[in-house]
């Protein structure tokens, strides 16, 4: 199913019109018509004001049960502390990162700070 089919099916179930939706929403009109038919895919922010203008949970939106749908299996991933034993470039990755939230922490908020909008500015050179 569509996510501009999944929207409309809501709206009828809640008695909305595209009108309603629109004032609940913010929404034109007619962009709620074009998500509804397919022409138009909206955005995650878009789905999210879909959501709450209708008052169901974000998931209810990909998913037509009651209940949120069940995760998959999937393996258990590994902390920080488990890498950081094994051998390799990984586990030195990982002593480092580790070492460096220790010292993090220690920083006053001021210094923190300042150090990580540093790195930022470094980062986008």
């Amino acid at each position: 199913m569509m996510i501009g089919e999944r929207i409309r099916q809501i709206r009828e179930e809640k008695g909305f019109s595209q009108g309603d939706l629109e004032k609940a929403s913010g929404l034109l009109r007619c962009y709620i018509s074009r998500v509804e038919h397919g022409h138009t895919v909206p955005s995650l922010d878009t789905l999210e004001r879909f959501a709450a203008a209708l008052d169901v949970p974000l998931y209810r939106l990909f998913y037509a049960g009651d209940q949120a749908p069940s995760l998959p299996n999937l393996s258990r991933r590994k902390t920080l502390e488990e890498l950081a034993e094994e051998g390799g470039q990984s586990g030195s990755e990982a002593r480092f990162l580790l070492k460096l939230s220790t010292l993090l922490g220690r920083m006053a908020e001021a210094d923190r700070s300042f150090l990580l909008d540093f790195a930022k500015k470094l980062a986008t050179r």
